[in-house]
């Protein structure tokens, strides 16, 4: 049923966003802020469920919990991103957004390096 909330809120958010471009272009622009900051808060409601389930997953897994940990905050690192891309974007900043994409693009990198390196020490051992 929250899908349903969202969704309206949604479509309310860009037809009121629609209503207000012609006439003053920046209230359109706020609106969708607006409406993105209130669905994010409402995913992140989500986030925390979800976490709570992954971490009650791990729980049965002996060394995974380290994994789930690094997945949550990849998957984190990527929703911010995205989500503050794209406002920049729908504010016409198109060249902010490319540069946080890339941003989190290098923090994914960044964070993802533990397992690599955990992955390069398993093959080193297995090969000599």
């Amino acid at each position: 049923m929250e899908f349903v909330k969202i969704g309206a809120i949604a479509v309310a958010g860009v037809l009121l966003g629609i209503q207000f471009k012609s006439g003053r272009q920046e209230y359109g622009t706020y609106i969708g802020a607006v409406i993105c900051l209130l669905i994010f808060s409402c995913t992140a409601a989500y986030m925390g469920q979800v976490k709570e389930q992954l971490e009650a997953f791990a729980a049965y897994l002996t060394s995974a919990g380290r994994y789930f940990t690094l997945l949550f905050k990849i998957v984190g690192i990527t929703w911010l991103c995205e989500f503050v891309a794209g406002i920049c974007r729908d504010s016409g900043f198109s060249a902010i957004a490319s540069q946080i994409e890339l941003f989190g693009k290098i923090a994914i990198l960044f964070a993802g390096m533990p397992v690599f390196l955990s992955l390069v020490e398993t093959i080193a051992e297995f090969m000599g």
